[in-house]
């Protein structure tokens, strides 16, 4: 089994890198890091960056994910391969482009870009917001899933993901105690479907929702509160229609013997507690 520790990153492809690096300063409110080879990195915590734009396919996305070391690595390429999905080791310009010692890159079953990656890069400092947003750090992704069920198996047989809650048959996956780092929801296709970075509290929320007014972002959800992950949150479209999220209070699942996962129809009060409705895709599929 492949022993997911951290998540670490995401890499996303855009046609407008200055576009998109303004978006991520003055709106989400990251720290940028560094620009190499066209790409422009930003910082959210104490890892070395947490989210990447660079020139490209605006559908081409990568999320990064820790494992423990070589010999982990090497088990998780065997592991991939043995389960026919395409896997290769990175090379030594693409590790040094995403400040990791080594990585083997693969695709989901549903194609969505995953890197494994060994000793990836921590900070000499903390973050230094490009704006007041309250981020704590970078918490979970949403992505695409053309069949949840075949994928919930690959992620918790061939993974070691747990279920925490499901949706419908959207499962909500964790890799520690946090209630989910990976969520999966149905689409006709694969890829990044939302970012989530946590806030500090109720109040950040807040006042991102009347910036983000002020300043013409398109709010797509919320503001509200998750059921399933007990989260105050709000999502917002970010360039190339890339949906992020703030939220505030995700519940840990620190007993594991005695957790069972809750099953919540596919219905909006199962997004949200407070009565808002989603205009995202894929939380509005039957």
């Amino acid at each position: 089994m492949i022993n997911l520790q951290d998540i670490r990153y995401v890499r996303l492809g855009t046609r407008d890198v200055a576009a998109a690096a303004r978006y991520a300063t003055s709106i989400l409110g990251l720290e940028e890091a560094r620009r190499r080879d066209g790409a422009i990195y930003f910082k959210s915590d104490r890892r070395d960056h947490t989210l990447v734009y660079f020139e490209g396919d605006p559908n081409d996305h990568t999320t990064g994910f820790e494992v423990a070391g070589s010999d982990a690595l090497e088990a998780a390429a065997a592991e991939i391969e043995a389960h026919q999905l395409p896997v290769r080791l990175g090379t030594r310009d693409e590790c040094a482009a995403r400040r990791v010692e080594e990585f083997v890159h693969f695709t989901d079953p549903s194609g969505n870009g995953i890197d494994l990656v060994v000793q990836p890069y921590a900070s000499d400092r903390g973050y230094v917001p490009a704006r007041a947003a309250g981020i704590t750090g970078f918490s979970h992704i949403g992505l695409r899933t053309t069949d949840p069920v075949r994928d919930e198996t690959f992620w918790t047989g061939v993974c070691n993901a747990r279920v925490s809650d499901r949706i419908g048959s959207a499962p909500l996956l964790r890799i520690d105690a946090v209630h989910h780092r990976i969520a999966l929801f149905p689409s006709e296709r694969g890829g990044v479907q939302h970012i989530n970075h946590q806030v500090e509290g109720i109040d950040d929320v807040m006042r991102a929702y009347y910036f983000l007014r002020e300043n013409n972002v398109r709010i797509v959800f919320g503001p509200g509160r998750h059921p399933t992950s007990s989260a105050i949150f709000l999502y917002y479209e970010g360039p190339d229609g890339m949906v992020y999220e703030y939220s505030t209070g995700v519940r840990s699942i620190v007993d594991e013997e005695n957790y069972q996962p809750r099953q919540f129809p596919f219905a909006p009060s199962s997004f949200c507690m407070w009565g808002s409705r989603p205009d995202i895709a894929e939380f509005r599929r039957p």
